[in-house]
């Protein structure tokens, strides 16, 4: 009895077993295979904070971007490679090769900058095989990580200086240690919450002394302090145990400290210079090691310490300083005097976070600033820019109608821009495709509605132009008033959805012009907190002032008009207040107190307004600039009255930017956060994370382009990005249950039957360039969906047969056929049973067949491609052709615009869809030309395929000759010398047509034999191609010529067959063998 249990269990056991993997079996995932595109650009680069080069083979360089992650270089700065994208935080301050085994790299995460728009990270990384892959090792409340230090004779030695939050206070600051390669970490330098660890140096002679200048300093949404007691210079010379604080007494200056900058001459390591920040900034130096120091100099310090105090000495001279502020200076006096080597006059980039120079080659230095990362190799007379490095901070992101579309926005630090979606040129998207449209830290770009010739475009602090793409012509067109205005650091910005030339600007009211501009009423009061405490710009900084709008406070920074009532307008302020009016300004109303779960005072940077419902909006809230790094976002239906919040920690990782509903599937939303992308298939309530091809970068905007279907896709690191083709998100968001079905086929994009012209500039770039990744147009793409089939145990399949044999009736296969007639029979052919043959026939609006062909799927996702090409010509070959089953016909002209309805078989299954083929916009041509085009083609086509079928005969006909050969084995002599002889003059008789159509073979050198029919025939079929009408005189001539020489070429092969061929045959059927095939003569048309 007992053991009859165990037998059950184990039955059942093994049964759920099945079950488990039946269902592991089933399970796809439909987005697997989707494929985003970078589109760049790279020509502003953006913001470079690390770079170390592998001293065993220089041509290995990394650099780490503020937001973009790891890249790698392995040819000397040619090309890059970004190595950092699987990790789910790409904010980098800091990367350290373990230079007695280079395979050994540290990257810490959070970039060392504090600025108002700084990205923080998530602890620090290592990786053992020279950055392929890495490995998260801990510290991950630090934030930010500035420097790292690898013992020099010890590597699991490390020490990592950290910043902290920017935003507020946290005790994970400072430096640490680990002594056993980052498995474990002490905190070995700690002063207070608000002090961290700004820069960290080590004597190159003793691995043990380290100087590191700790900062106290904080952000508020508000304002900025830099300074304080916490901040001051330490010392250590047994390895961390233990620190002395260099103070006034040594000689620093008196009273609170900001941030400081260190650098130690390796050629002289008791030589150490330091950028002080204090009552007055200046240089210090000091020749005993760090221990007692003296002032240099205050001239050429730098006037933004809070973002860039940095300072290197040449490794060969001890007197030779480089000092990184605005510009790169340099002083070979040891600080007394500098000249600058790097700035708009030599076209580097300002702003300077990063630098590296070659310990025995002081010439060869890499620099990284906000525009990128630039190579020296003559001491900075002349910088080479690694253009092709897409690591942009974009703000926001827009869209226009063109064709194709075009892509607007602006960068932190590297203005406004526009350029192509894709482009119809080889070559790829080019970094000199786009175009700026305005200078400056670059924000919201709105094309003008009627022409994006023109536009709107905008700079920090609510710098306000109406541009020109075409003469370059800008006009300030910023509100102004009697009353001061407020716009913030990146103001709020939107066009009027019901008037062409209406647009939306917002200070702390909401100001609206009619006129492109040129003039403005106010349609709101003030909309903000309007709170005086926070509104003292001018004194923001601490001890260094810096009142560069960044820190500008209750303004408006999002504006959202609804596309359906041209009355109700939503408000976001920076201080917390969700403003919306249902009478187009006259009144408004609060509506945060309406959220109970929202943080009080945060910023609201984006609302998105409903395409369905006046009433109906999706709001974001991020608070990470209170020290809060939850994401909060929340849906509202009754004009927000009531609040479903829609993001949170349990399935949303980083604060949360932006969020877009999709224009005709409206659960579909899709989701940017600081950590990467997000789906919903149902209007908020589950989300997905997109990572396939996509890195976890900051994703700061998105828009669809409703024509396409695309979602475009602006990161704060990244650049821009286009996933292309919306409806496999589309199809789940409408059926959740759709991929379970076994084979189903997509609805298309529209087609274009469009003609691409040659690249811009250069055409072979080699791998300097940045080149992005376009699209191709002359195509109609379909997803074709297959799962995988499920394997069922020999049990069910006999239960299965059992419940067959008690039914009465047939088996139904469902299948999907609209209303088109499919005339030819090439879906009922036994080709698909081959396994993952996909057959697709597709049908003009006349019902006839234009083209036919076979593809291999997978399981999963299926790109299935068709070149809007009709069935084409079969040419003759040399040898002879498989049969029509087993090869698809070739392609032949392009089809004439319309719907065509498309099938789609596969084993069982068969689905269809319908696609539109559109007519190039750029293009002028009549459907009559096209229709000309066809006909005449068409015409000259039937006469080749009339010359394939004889070229066809004519290689049976060789093949029969093969067999006769092999039967005359046991024939007497006299008849094998007889038959052969016969044999060969008739293969010299269907050489000499061959000849006389091909050419002869295996000849030396390129011959062009323009004298042969088959190069006439060729020529001829020239004139139909990338054209839409009919061929002109030139091409009739060229068809002229080449239809008399196929139709003379016709001629002989029929008199080759009636002439020689029978008499051939007669005789070898004297042996008493049937092995010819009835043959019809061949027509000349």
């Amino acid at each position: 009895m007992l053991m009859s249990r165990i037998v059950f269990c184990l039955l059942l056991l093994q049964c759920s077993f099945v079950l488990i993997a039946q269902e592991q079996e089933r399970k796809l995932d439909p987005l697997e295979k989707i494929s985003f595109r970078s589109i760049g650009p790279a020509g502003m680069s953006g913001r470079i904070t690390a770079v170390d080069v592998d001293l065993s083979n220089t041509n290995r360089i990394f650099a780490g971007a503020a937001s973009g992650g790891v890249w790698r270089s392995e040819d000397g700065g040619t090309s890059w490679k970004p190595v950092f994208d699987e990790q789910n935080n790409l904010s980098i301050g800091a990367i350290k090769i373990n230079q007695k085994n280079p395979a050994e790299v540290w990257a810490g995460t959070g970039e060392g900058n504090p600025r108002n728009s700084l990205n923080t990270g998530n602890g620090i990384y290592k990786s053992l095989d020279g950055g392929t892959t890495w490995k998260k090792m801990g510290l991950e409340n630090t934030k930010t990580i500035h420097r790292i230090i690898v013992h020099r004779d010890n590597p699991n030695i490390v020490f990592a200086a950290s910043l902290g939050s920017p935003w507020g206070p946290n005790p994970e600051r400072g430096v640490f240690r680990t002594l056993d390669g980052g498995k474990t970490w002490d905190k070995v330098l700690y002063v207070n919450d608000s002090t961290g660890a700004a820069d960290m140096v080590v004597d190159p002679n003793n691995p043990n002394k380290i100087l590191v200048a700790m900062w106290e300093h904080g952000r508020k949404p508000w304002t900025f302090n830099s300074g304080g007691k916490g901040s001051a210079i330490y010392l250590t010379e047994d390895g961390g145990d233990n620190w002395k604080k260099i103070s006034s007494a040594d000689g620093l200056p008196s009273g609170n400290l900001g941030r400081i900058g260190l650098a130690i001459a390796a050629s002289r390591p008791n030589i150490v210079y330091a950028l002080v920040e204090a009552a007055t900034n200046g240089l210090y130096k000091s020749e005993d090691g760090g221990k007692k120091w003296k002032l240099v100099s205050t001239r050429n310090i730098g006037n933004r310490p809070f973002y860039y105090s940095e300072i290197y000495v040449d490794p060969t001279n001890e007197n030779r300083i480089y000092n990184l502020y605005s510009y790169v200076s340099l002083s070979e006096d040891g600080g007394n005097s500098f000249k600058t080597i790097a700035d708009y006059g030599n076209n580097v980039h300002p702003d300077h976070h990063a630098y590296w120079i070659h310990p025995t080659d002081p010439d060869f230095m890499i620099d990284g600033n906000d525009g990128g990362l630039y190579i020296t190799r003559d001491r900075g007379v002349n910088w080479t820019f690694a253009s092709n490095i897409p690591v942009g901070q974009f703000y926001h992101v827009n869209v226009d109608s063109d064709f194709p579309y075009n892509v607007y926005g602006g960068m932190q630090d590297n203005g406004s821009w526009v350029g192509p979606s894709s482009i119809l040129k080889s070559g790829g998207i080019r970094n000199y495709d786009f175009l700026e449209l305005y200078f400056g830290d670059g924000f919201d770009v709105v094309p003008d509605q009627l022409n994006p010739r023109f536009g709107y475009a905008m700079s920090q602090g609510g710098n306000l132009s109406y541009y020109d793409r075409l003469t370059g012509n800008n006009k300030f067109i910023q509100p102004y008033d009697s009353i001061q205005l407020r716009f913030n650091w990146n103001a709020g910005l939107a066009a009027d959805p019901f008037r062409a030339n209406g647009v939306y600007y917002g200070s702390q009211f909401l100001h609206y012009s009619n006129d492109n501009g040129e003039s403005w009423t106010k349609k709101s009061p003030d909309l903000t907190s309007n709170d005086p405490l926070k509104q003292k710009q001018s004194e923001s900084g601490g001890l260094t002032i810096d009142d560069t709008d960044a820190e500008n406070h209750t303004t408006i920074i999002a504006i959202a008009p609804s596309p359906v009532d041209s009355n109700v307008i939503w408000v976001g302020t920076d201080d917390g207040n969700l403003q919306i009016t249902k009478d187009g300004g006259k009144t408004w109303k609060n509506s945060i107190s309406s959220i109970k779960s929202a943080p009080a005072n945060a910023w609201i940077p984006y609302i998105e307004v409903s395409k369905y419902a006046a009433g109906e909006a999706f709001v974001v809230i991020n608070n990470y600039r209170q020290n809060d790094y939850k994401p909060y976002a929340y849906h509202t239906s009754d004009f927000g009255q009531t609040w479903r919040r829609i993001a949170d920690e349990s399935q949303i990782e980083g604060f949360v930017l932006c969020v877009v509903q999709h224009p005709r599937t409206p659960n579909l939303l899709f989701m940017g956060t600081d950590a990467g992308l997000y789906v919903s298939y149902n209007k908020g309530t589950a989300w997905e994370l997109l990572k396939k091809g996509f890195p976890q970068v900051q994703v700061s905007d998105l828009k669809i382009q409703e024509r396409e279907n695309d979602l475009i896709i602006a990161t704060f690191g990244r650049a821009l990005w286009i996933l292309d083709d919306l409806a496999p998100f589309e199809a789940k968001a409408k059926d959740a249950k759709f991929y379970d079905k076994p084979f189903a086929v997509l609805p298309p994009q529209d087609a274009y039957l469009v003609t691409n012209r040659s690249v811009d500039g250069i055409r072979f770039i080699g791998q300097s360039e940045f080149v992005g990744q376009n699209k191709y147009w002359r195509s109609a793409n379909f997803n074709v969906w297959k799962s995988k089939p499920v394997v069922t145990p020999k049990a069910e399949v006999k239960k299965e047969k059992t419940k067959e044999k008690e039914k009465k009736g047939n088996k139904v296969v469902e299948t999907v056929i609209d209303s088109v007639s499919i005339k030819s029979d090439t879906l009922s052919k036994d080709s698909t049973k081959k396994e993952n043959i996909l057959k697709v026939v597709i049908i003009n609006a006349e019902g006839d067949t234009v083209r036919n062909f076979s593809k291999k799927i997978l399981d999963g996702m299926n790109k299935v491609v068709w070149n809007l090409e009709s069935n084409g010509v079969k040419l003759p070959e040399r040898r002879r052709q498989s049969s029509e089953e087993e090869k698809d016909p070739p392609s032949g002209p392009d089809v004439l615009p319309g719907k065509y309805s498309i099938y789609f078989k596969y084993n069982e299954y068969i689905d269809s869809t319908v696609v539109d083929v559109k007519m190039d916009p750029r293009q002028k041509v009549s459907i009559r030309a096209i229709k000309a085009k066809d006909t005449a083609y068409r015409a000259f086509a039937q006469k080749l395929n009339n010359l394939n079928t004889g070229f066809q005969q004519l290689n049976e006909a060789r093949e029969s000759i093969r067999i006769v050969e092999a039967l005359l084995t046991h024939q007497p002599d006299s008849t094998k010398k007889e038959v052969n002889l016969l044999s060969s003059k008739m293969q010299s008789k269907i050489d000499s047509i061959m000849i006389a159509y091909f050419g002869k073979m295996d000849e030396k050198g390129y011959l062009s034999h323009k004298e042969l029919t088959s190069n006439k025939v060729n020529n001829a079929l020239g004139y139909y191609e990338n054209r839409f009408e009919a061929p002109g005189q030139n091409g009739k001539w060229a068809e002229q010529v080449a239809t008399k020489e196929v139709e003379q070429i016709i001629k002989s092969i029929n008199n080759f067959f009636v002439t020689h061929w029978q008499s051939y045959q007669e005789r070898v059927k004297k042996l008493n063998t049937t092995i010819f095939k009835d043959r019809e003569p061949l027509k000349i048309e």
